[in-house]
């Protein structure tokens, strides 16, 4: 089964095994969506509506839960602080999405406190990290190869963010366009399959819906699109500035210390929260407000400005939490202030329909992420004539967003300035993809150091390749056959390689001197399983060709 996952193709094993993994995943996140609603039932009128608290304990509450996270992570160690999206985004390319497990005790404890104290942060970051912690688990559990352990986690991904909105299919469309940054049609099939059972799991426990059913049916015709290119533009700029700030702002933090920045951001939530309430929280409490016959354009942009500096705040300062929440709550208030600046609020109809669009065309410029953008707007509102407005409200969000401000996704500048590695070379990309299980030579003779020359010829008719053993290192005995002359042999001392790795492990290993091979060995170093060369490498980098 390891041989046959280690190879870039669709398997019923791999399958199988995202099923599990989205499982076991989706169940995490419903224990801790679980957690965050209950604590929340305690001290709240509904789940989300701070403005039932006094002003004195919503300033308390998140300073009270700034405490409650700190202790988190001075139980676990304040270097296993970092969770959330861009530290997945950072795992899979350094440890192909295995994540230390106190790093996932801090987001699944820390998450359930931010998201209940009011901080302005999203339930998709905590369940993205769970969902990739989770799943890569298993292919470390049962010491598959690495690129196997890497769709796993990317599968947990799905699984997580369709456990949170109950949209499957702009799950799939977010890991391949955010977390994975590449199509690949043999992790489409095992992906889908773990958005589904994340969809089924949480939608079973909590009911079919989102949350977002507060939309009316889109309205929107030609008449509007010129309307909705200004609306693009707008949330362009916004996504810009949004993005700009939330860098600068991880910039200052990092020079004070964790305890600081906790609570700092927990003081500056509470005194927000104090004045507007419906600030704090996820995205749905400020949507249903801006959804409502109180909120006029004043309020509105009170609102904006308050969102996006306590999400700032938040995300700067390290809260366990994601921002995509907060990115949709700001999309739809945009887009409400756009149609009322437009003077086309006074027609209800055309207040919700903008908020829609302001979703898809923030979220899209915020991330980069364009067609997860599209995909989630479609399923969160359960309506196809969405789909020809967004997309031009996409398509110019973007275009402003990158050509006048050169803006990218949220995730990649967050780690530019965080100093996460995440690129990794052209060739690597295309060598992690291949475990060495799948592509190893196992027609192996092993050699004694008294053989004769005689004998080893005699062992070359009959195996491909001849492997000597000398003080606990193994080299690899090429027989060389040239025209008009006897065969002789070319000695190449062989790397070691774990059957987990990859072929860019491999590489990396012999790129300096470009010959020889590595061996592979299971467990131990001694237990040699097969032999990968060079050539090999070179000729499936060449030629494609991986036999």
């Amino acid at each position: 089964m390891r041989k046959r996952l280690a190879l870039p193709i669709t398997s019923w094993q791999l399958c199988l095994l995202a099923i599990i993994g989205g499982t076991i995943s989706s169940l995490l996140i419903a224990l801790f969506l679980g957690a965050i609603n209950t604590i929340q039932q305690w001290f709240l009128a509904d789940i989300g509506h701070y403005t039932s608290l006094t002003e004195l304990n919503r300033l308390l509450l998140p300073i009270v839960g700034s405490l409650a996270i700190l202790l988190t992570a001075w139980l676990t160690g304040y270097q296993y602080i970092r969770t959330g999206i861009p530290f997945v985004l950072h795992r899979l390319k350094v440890a192909y999405g295995v994540i230390p497990l106190r790093n996932t005790i801090n987001q699944f404890f820390g998450g359930i406190i931010a998201l209940a104290s009011g901080f302005s942060v999203g339930k998709e970051g905590p369940a993205i990290h769970l969902g990739a912690a989770s799943s890569a688990y298993l292919g470390s559990r049962f010491n598959l190869p690495s690129n196997a352990t890497r769709t796993l986690a990317a599968c947990g991904v799905a699984a997580g963010i369709a456990a949170c909105f109950n949209t499957p299919i702009a799950a799939v469309i977010f890991v391949m366009e955010v977390i994975l940054r590449e199509y690949k049609v043999h992790m489409f099939i095992p992906i889908m399959l773990a958005a589904i059972v994340g969809s089924a799991v949480t939608s079973s426990i909590f009911g079919p819906a989102h949350g977002y059913g507060f939309f009316s049916a889109v309205s929107l015709d030609f008449q509007h699109y010129p309307w909705l290119v200004l609306l693009g533009l707008m949330l362009g700029t916004l996504a810009a500035i949004f993005n700009r700030f939330i860098v600068t702002a991880i910039e200052k933090a990092k020079k004070f210390h964790v305890i600081a920045r906790l609570l700092i951001a927990g003081i500056i939530t509470g005194a927000v929260g104090m004045i507007i309430p419906y600030a704090m929280g996820t995205d749905l409490s400020a949507m249903h407000f801006t959804m409502s016959d109180d909120a006029s354009t004043g309020l509105l942009i009170g609102l904006l400005i308050a969102k996006c500096g306590l999400t700032i705040v938040a995300v700067s300062s390290g809260i366990p939490g994601g921002v995509i929440g907060p990115i949709l709550s700001v999309g739809a208030i945009a887009g409400a202030i756009a149609a009322s600046l437009m003077g086309i609020a006074f027609d209800d109809q055309m207040t919700s329909d903008f908020a829609l669009m302001g979703m898809a065309g923030f979220m899209a410029a915020t991330l980069n992420a364009p067609l997860a953008a599209l995909l989630a707007v479609v399923e969160l509102s359960n309506q196809l004539e969405v789909i020809a407005p967004s997309m031009l409200v996409i398509s110019t969000a973007c275009l402003c967003a990158g050509q006048l401000f050169n803006n990218r996704s949220v995730f990649i500048m967050q780690l530019n300035v965080q100093d996460l590695p995440y690129r990794t070379p052209p060739v690597e990309n295309t060598l992690h993809n291949i475990g060495l299980l799948g592509i190893m030579r196992t027609n192996l003779a092993l050699l004694n150091a008294s053989d004769s020359e005689a004998v080893m010829l005699e062992k070359a008719l009959k195996h491909e390749y001849l492997i000597m053993q000398s003080n606990d290192e193994f080299y690899w005995h090429e027989v060389i056959n040239e025209p008009g002359k006897s065969k002789r042999f070319r000695q190449h001392k062989l790397v070691p390689i774990s059957c987990r790795d990859t072929l860019a492990e491999a590489y990396w290993r012999l790129n300096e001197k470009r010959s020889g091979g590595v061996y592979i060995y299971d467990q131990s170093p001694d237990n040699i399983i097969g032999l990968v060369t060079f050539e090999q490498i070179t000729s499936y980098l060449t030629k494609g060709n991986i036999h």
